[in-house]
């Protein structure tokens, strides 16, 4: 969850009255999010350079408050936001009513969008915040939504990218273009000289907190770029904008351009940015409209404010907030929400409302959405508690837990491994080869521990034994999981196989126990033994994979296919998984008997 930094003062002043931190603590959990923190500025800095509170360090004492907020509440990532949610869902205010300025089209700035844009990110939205005032309390938090927005739905930049210009300094009309980087030359912000586009890129690769956005645009032929009139350069996104039109305390039009490869994505982040900050505006919640012009021709007007509605039956909400609420009292609930609710009657009689949605509410998708406001406006201590409806299992899932407890009666462990594996482990380790066209490989894996989708559950046992082989022998351990294996038959190109799997690890390699184990799981399913080729039941042939010791292992057939494998555990397995003592496994695809 992301989490949220003001300072108490400046927060309960704009709230209108003090709190304690309990009550403070207690507001925020009625309102679902959390007070993570209480912390101090130079608390803060300390924490930053490792500092021990004897340490003078700079800053002031003032109480600051982190608060966690919902991952997908883009207008409690500052303080006017959350200021704004939390008074009216106290009653203090009503939901602000955010208008385009009445201007003729004729009159509006335009963003003119070039066709070589499209090559790398085709997409930008505009908007004006005009008469705005700021101070460096509400100049800072500007500039602090930005960064969150870019980490946040923006993606590090790589869906959305925000510039921000003071619009005194530069004229209009608008263009957003692609141009090779040798071709763009500008000052950018902070800095003293100018740069050409692509010797940006050398100079930035040492800048800590710019470099990790280079890798956007630096292999692209064109970079985009957006000029004014007088083909002065206003950014360069998603890297830097230029010094120019830098904003400061002491702008009052603000111009915002948002470039991205998200269309959708864009829309929210300047919706975001112009209804928090519009509150700022001379006359207040209104937003200057900007039309953006593509190069065949077609136009919008940006940004959209206008609430979209939504239908939503009573009957639903009262059912999945598990509530059983009069339609005035979830009217007005929904309305602490920022939710303007109307009610209707529809064709069979049954009670509906009519949800208009803010454009600060961009969460809401879903009639569940309005369902879970509506629960969390009520309080979800407040909710009864109810066993939940019975639900019936996926057979699998049934048969599975059968097998878990037959084999924990036999006096084996269940453990629990990881789905994904490094390739040594799933291939090499296990004296296996890999035909390409078994196991799944992760395409850019995080780590070189989680490189693959395991085909069998082996390596996860063996690496339990290997973490705890200090423990008293015999070490008897099983695990009933899922396994993935390429299959073109499937849309996504691959399938999952429920398999279970067992391990005895002792003084001696205990292949007789696991052949019983094997036994035992066949007669509790109920599948007989019967001679080789008979198909009405299972035999055990011999087999010649490479993870058992040769001539000590053996195959299990069911039905006239191979469902699993039995013996002792290869010495050179064991060394690679660096096991001292001898050990038998079992692993059988479980699906098959079901």
């Amino acid at each position: 969850m992301p989490t949220v930094s003001v300072g108490r003062d400046l927060l309960f002043q704009a709230l209108g009255r003090t709190y304690t931190q309990d009550e403070f603590d207690e507001l925020c959990f009625e309102f679902g999010i959390e007070l993570d923190d209480v912390t101090t500025e130079k608390a803060i800095i300390r924490k930053e350079k490792h500092l021990k509170e004897e340490d003078g360090v700079g800053g002031d004492e003032e109480i600051i408050y982190k608060i966690d907020i919902p991952a997908n509440r883009y207008d409690l990532l500052c303080l006017e936001g959350l200021v704004q949610s939390l008074r009216i869902f106290c009653g203090i205010d009503a939901v602000p009513d955010y208008k385009l300025a009445s201007i003729g089209k004729e009159s509006m700035l335009k963003m003119h969008v070039k066709p070589e844009t499209s090559l790398i990110r085709p997409y930008v939205v505009c908007a004006v915040l005009r008469g705005i005032t700021f101070d460096e309390a509400r100049y800072n938090s500007f500039i602090d939504l930005q960064d969150k927005l870019h980490q946040n739905i923006c993606r590090r930049r790589t869906l959305v990218a925000i510039g921000t210009h003071d619009l005194d300094t530069i004229d209009g009309p608008f263009t957003y273009e692609a141009l090779p980087p040798s071709e763009i030359e500008f000052k950018p912000l902070k800095q003293v000289e100018t740069f050409k586009a692509d010797k940006l890129m050398e100079f930035y690769k040492s800048d800590l907190k710019l470099k990790k956005y280079l890798h956007i645009i630096e292999d692209s032929p064109v970079f985009p770029v957006i000029y004014d009139r007088n083909r002065t350069v206003l950014s360069l996104p998603p890297i830097i904008n230029g010094a120019h039109s830098a904003i400061s305390l002491k702008t009052k039009n603000v111009f915002i351009e948002c470039t991205a490869t998200d269309l959708t994505k864009a829309k929210i982040v300047l919706n975001t940015m112009v209804t928090m900050f519009s509150v700022y505006c001379e006359r207040k919640f209104e937003v200057e409209p900007v039309e953006v012009i593509y190069p065949d021709g077609k136009s919008y007007i940006c940004p959209e404010l206008e609430p979209y509605d939504m239908k939503v039956s009573l009957s639903y909400i009262n059912r999945i907030a598990g509530v059983s609420l009069e339609a005035n009292k979830v009217a007005g609930l929904l309305n602490k929400m920022q939710l303007h609710a109307e009610q209707s009657v529809s064709k069979d009689n049954e009670c509906t409302f009519i949800v208009s949605v803010p454009p600060t509410r961009s969460d809401v998708l879903h009639a569940c959405d309005v369902a879970e406001d509506v629960a969390i406006a009520y309080g979800f201590n407040k909710i009864p508690k109810r066993m939940p409806a019975s639900l019936k299992p996926f057979p699998l899932n049934q048969f599975s837990d059968l097998i878990r407890t037959e084999i924990a009666l036999c006096g084996y462990t269940e453990v629990l491994t990881w789905i994904l594996c490094s390739y040594k482990e799933n291939f090499p380790m296990l004296n296996r080869k890999d035909d390409k066209s078994t196991a799944v490989i992760i395409g850019n894996p995080r780590s070189a521990d989680f490189e693959v989708v395991r085909s069998s559950l082996m390596a996860g046992i063996l690496k339990t034994v290997a973490h705890n082989k200090d423990h008293p022998k015999p070490i008897k351990i099983f695990e009933v999981g899922d396994v993935t294996v390429l299959d073109e038959s499937k849309d996504v190109g691959a399938t999952n196989r429920r398999q279970m799997a067992a391990l005895y690890c002792g003084a001696t390699s205990g292949f007789e126990l696991i052949h019983g184990l094997a036994d035992r799981i066949m007669e509790v399913t109920g599948t007989p033994f019967v001679s080789a080729g008979d198909n009405t039941g299972y035999y055990i042939e011999r087999s010649d994979e490479p993870e058992f010791l040769s001539g000590r292992q053996a195959s299990i057939i069911y039905k006239g296919k191979r469902i699993g494998t039995f013996g002792i555990v290869h010495p050179q397995v064991l060394e690679n998984f660096d096991i001292p003592d001898p050990c038998s496994f079992m692993e059988l695809n479980i699906e098959s008997l079901l």
